[in-house]
């Protein structure tokens, strides 16, 4: 069934909520909706007193190593980890405490999705697929969705079919899916999107973009067909936002037995 999924969105060392579309290699074109005042440990031990699984750490860029290591300590074996990972430091992130790792930008050199490299990373986690975790995080492109990657800047060559996410299934876990357009911005989610990874996806997804309100998980529920995760950033009370309050979405969670 549908669930809430926490997040900890790390940028410069420091939790924040940040507009996906706006994470260019220029500084001055960042948009930031919330720069936190505690450490990304903070947050880990607030899912952990809470009961809230299934949260993911992403580092955006450099400088977020330590954060995510500090993240991952205060809740050892339940925190996926992503951004930067690869086959040489996958079993590193492991060891270091997080439950799964997450994939993405180093699957598609140049753009193009390379299969070896996918089978390099599980053979680093000693191809046990329950480590794994595939980004396929997206942009629109017309009436479809192609995977973006490096911040989602650039756009790949692979297009979100049911045919991408057969070829996927077979090496992870699950999938992670931000609607890159629609991340940070609070206007709504891509039900379109949630509506397709629920009939092409046979293991649990989490899409993440637009939330809104405590009542975006009935809708993605309602959408989805109970099949779909959902992550809420920025709309959250802990990160400073007024859609949504944290306790609410737990709440939500315990009422549809999460």
């Amino acid at each position: 069934m549908t669930r809430f999924r926490p997040c900890i969105d790390l940028h410069a060392g420091q939790v924040k909520q940040i507009v996906g579309g706006t994470l260019t290699t220029q500084e001055s074109e960042l948009k930031t909706n919330y720069i936190s005042k505690h450490p990304a440990g903070y947050f880990s031990r607030l899912y952990r007193n809470a009961g809230c699984f299934g949260a993911h750490v992403i580092m955006l860029g450099p400088g977020n190593q330590d954060a995510a290591r500090k993240a991952l300590a205060a809740w050892p074996g339940h925190l996926q980890v992503g951004g930067g990972i690869n086959d040489i430091n996958a079993k590193e992130w492991i060891e270091a405490g997080a439950e799964k790792v997450i994939i993405t930008s180093f699957l598609f050199p140049e753009g193009r999705f390379s299969l070896n490299r996918l089978k390099a990373v599980l053979a680093a986690l000693d191809n046990d697929r329950n480590k794994l975790v595939v980004d396929l995080s997206c942009r629109r492109k017309g009436t479809t969705w192609f995977v973006a990657m490096n911040k989602w800047q650039t756009i790949t060559e692979t297009e979100i079919t049911q045919e991408t996410i057969e070829l996927f299934e077979p090496y992870c876990s699950e999938f992670l899916i931000h609607a890159a357009d629609n991340e940070g911005l609070q206007q709504g989610i891509d039900t379109e999107l949630i509506t397709k990874l629920s009939e092409w996806c046979k293991i649990p997804v989490t899409y993440a973009g637009g939330a809104r309100t405590v009542e975006d998980l009935d809708l993605v529920k309602q959408c989805s067909g109970g099949k779909v995760d959902l992550t809420i950033g920025s709309a959250l009370d802990i990160f400073g936002g007024s859609g949504a309050e944290f306790e609410d979405c737990v709440s939500w969670n315990a009422v549809h037995g999460q």
